[in-house]
């Protein structure tokens, strides 16, 4: 594939992250926690890991 025509497909460094594309996937509040102290659960990991392929994800932090 020619990536000259789709810049949002080419490798990016971001400091000393190696980044495969351009995509980022923006932070969400997904209010997935079901406990009082808001830790991550086991589905807000699987969540990020379909997720993960896609390219940088920021991801959410307790409020």
């Amino acid at each position: 594939m020619d990536h000259t025509a789709q810049p949002l497909l080419e490798k990016y460094q971001l400091g000393n992250l190696q980044l495969k594309n351009r995509i980022v996937m923006a932070s969400l509040t997904r209010g997935r926690s079901t406990n009082e102290e808001l830790i991550p659960t086991p589905l807000m990991a699987q969540y990020y890991a379909q997720r993960a392929s896609a390219g940088l994800i920021l991801s959410e932090v307790p409020g």
